[in-house]
């Protein structure tokens, strides 16, 4: 977006959205988050949780909180975005995390906070109130990811080959013949493999393949060979640290936010999600309604996966206003 104004200085000035304070906070392991907070020194505390694993928050996101209601906290979780060690896997786990959270809660000196997250941040907003359910004043999630097996198996191979036949058959051709029974598992040992040959062109084709997958209505809806297999195209960093996570199962056992959904009782909640999500599909939400009573569901008909699908940012905006004057 765009400056309001020629003027830089007098945009600065006039930007609401602009961080009252920013730090790089040690969390131990050599670890350093990049912490920002938004809005005002004695609003409603909030916290908001980037997706990926691995992609970082981003000055829109900022616009999430109403600046004259919140004290909003953005940070950039381990690894990711602007913390350091950056693309750093060591010491890099959901419980790990959690543990930030509360030192990032503790450090500003909140009681309790809001928690917002979309997508992998909705795994770990879940996560962490069921880990610290008396620090969470309410929760807002946006495509409900639960961090499970079946939940990628899903995606990538049985929504991918019923939804995208030709995106399907490009991903698979990426791998040799006898790797292609297991693509998942194939594709995340490529990705984390150190020689560059192997994880470029497997990072570069799961990106984008799970970018396509997350838009309702993608520009593109096959590989470009070409791109995949460019030595001087950059690496995105996101597919190393999904691989890292989703190779371990999260850091979780299987079923293990559903079956702690008891923890949230009393929790309020509202979950955002897209009628066509392909990433995180209404399924998900309805077994986490099922097992959270109380939380209420907030579809938005005509979007999928994104946060800037028509819809579904309004609906976010509108469901952390509604928590907050609970």
């Amino acid at each position: 977006m765009g400056p309001d104004a020629a003027d830089t200085a007098s945009s600065k000035k006039a930007d609401r959205f602009a961080p009252l304070t920013v730090q790089h906070l040690p969390v131990g392991g050599g670890h350093e988050l990049y912490v920002e907070t938004v809005g005002r020194a004695d609003g409603i505390p909030v916290v908001y949780l980037h997706g990926g694993p691995g992609s970082g928050c981003q000055p829109d996101h900022r616009r999430l909180f109403d600046p004259l209601r919140f004290h909003a906290v953005l940070f950039d979780q381990r690894g990711a975005g602007r913390s350091r060690l950056k693309g750093s896997r060591k010491d890099n786990t959901l419980p790990h995390l959690i543990a930030d959270m509360e030192i990032i809660r503790a450090r500003l000196g909140f009681e309790r906070w809001l928690v917002v997250g979309g997508s992998w941040g909705a795994t770990l907003a879940l996560a962490y109130a069921q880990a610290h359910p008396s620090r969470v004043s309410g929760i807002v999630l946006r495509a409900t990811f639960l961090g499970t097996r079946d939940e990628l198996e899903w995606t990538f191979i049985g929504g991918l080959r019923r939804f995208y036949p030709d995106l399907n058959d490009d991903f698979l051709s990426l791998l040799p013949p006898d790797e292609r029974d297991q693509p998942l598992d194939a594709y995340w040992r490529r990705i984390l493999d150190p020689d560059p040959a192997i994880h470029g062109p497997a990072s570069r084709a799961w990106h984008d393949t799970e970018r396509i997958l997350s838009e309702h209505k993608p520009s593109k809806t096959r590989l470009d060979f070409a791109a995949v297999a460019n030595d001087a195209r950059g690496l995105p960093s996101s597919p190393f640290m999904e691989a890292h996570y989703f190779q371990n199962n999260c850091f979780m056992n299987p079923g293990h936010l559903l079956e702690n959904a008891g923890r949230l009782k009393g929790i309020p909640g509202i979950v955002v999600q897209g009628r066509y999500d392909l990433l995180c599909p209404p399924s998900t939400a309805h077994a986490l309604l099922k097992a959270w009573p109380g939380a209420k569901l907030r579809t938005v008909e005509t979007a999928g996966h994104s946060l800037y699908d028509p819809g579904v940012k309004d609906a976010v905006v509108a469901a952390i206003e509604e928590l907050s004057r609970i």
